[in-house]
């Protein structure tokens, strides 16, 4: 799952918003907000989609830039999520 996660963010971005703004490519670490392409509503879109599609729980101290705010971000972020407690180490 960890692999197919980008191109998966990448279509939902493609399909839910890109289309609105005319804009043809969007880098990974692009910022959506920057772009115009997503907005309090459509942060809520995206929170939804995750997690339905990932099967997490979006906390709201979550739903904050630093998670959402580009592709590269939100990939991190999941994989935050979806990392088991037990493989996270502590230095």
């Amino acid at each position: 799952m960890a692999e197919s996660i980008e191109p998966a963010i990448r279509q939902f971005i493609a399909q839910n918003f890109m289309y609105r703004e005319g804009i043809q490519s969007l880098r990974d670490n692009q910022s959506l907000l920057e772009q115009g392409l997503i907005d309090s509503t459509g942060v809520l879109e995206l929170v939804f989609y995750l997690e339905k599609t990932f099967a997490i729980t979006v906390g709201d101290d979550e739903v904050i830039p630093e998670n959402l705010d580009s592709v590269q971000q939100i990939s991190s972020y999941l994989r935050r999520k979806l990392t088991p407690a037990s493989q996270v180490r502590v230095a």
